[in-house]
């Protein structure tokens, strides 16, 4: 009974984002211990406290990117236009086009790229954000960008990983920049 109650709530996800969940179904079929252990990850990717939208978007849809899956990257896409995030912003961070960048959206691109390059520069960014808006808006940015890393990390462990050919934002297909852009503080 309440595999089959799960089970619905993945439909009804997959319906309501336009996402394949695929791989949540067989980890639900396989190993429902495994599929709650799964579960619980969901919080932290919900997490969001203190921390302007367009900055917490831009971290998160910049991990998946990097991540190249394009399923997740699209999902993040629609949470992010659901959210109120304006389609013009969600395509600046897939293009790469950081003179069209909002200091927030820059800055979140930034976090997201210095942090996964593991570079010692991410440190003058995570001070503005805590100076700009607290720790607990680090701490929206930093589950942003693991949980953006963790999906793709898990689908493409267990086959359901599909490469980042194009995003569509509000009816427009853009093709992803490729190469990291050299973003300036």
């Amino acid at each position: 009974m309440l595999k089959w109650l799960i089970r619905n709530r993945i439909a009804a996800f997959e319906r309501e984002t336009g996402y394949d969940a695929s791989y949540a179904r067989e980890l639900l079929a396989t190993d429902s211990r495994a599929f709650w252990r799964f579960a619980k990850i969901n919080g932290i990717s919900e997490y969001r406290k203190d921390v302007p939208k367009d900055l917490y978007y831009a971290t998160k849809i910049t991990g998946t990117l990097l991540e190249d899956c394009g399923p997740c990257t699209q999902l993040n896409v629609t949470m992010a236009l659901n959210d109120g995030v304006e389609p013009q912003v969600i395509a600046t961070i897939i293009e790469g086009n950081v003179a069209l960048m909002s200091d927030e959206v820059r800055l979140g691109v930034r976090f997201a790229r210095l942090v996964i390059a593991h570079s010692p520069d991410a440190d003058d960014v995570r001070d503005e954000i805590v100076k700009r808006w607290g720790k607990r808006a680090l701490v929206s940015v930093a589950f942003a960008l693991t949980a953006a890393r963790f999906y793709p990390t898990l689908k493409y462990a267990m086959g359901y990983g599909k490469a980042c050919q194009r995003v569509v934002v509000a009816g427009e297909a853009i093709t992803p920049h490729r190469e990291p852009a050299t973003l300036t503080a």
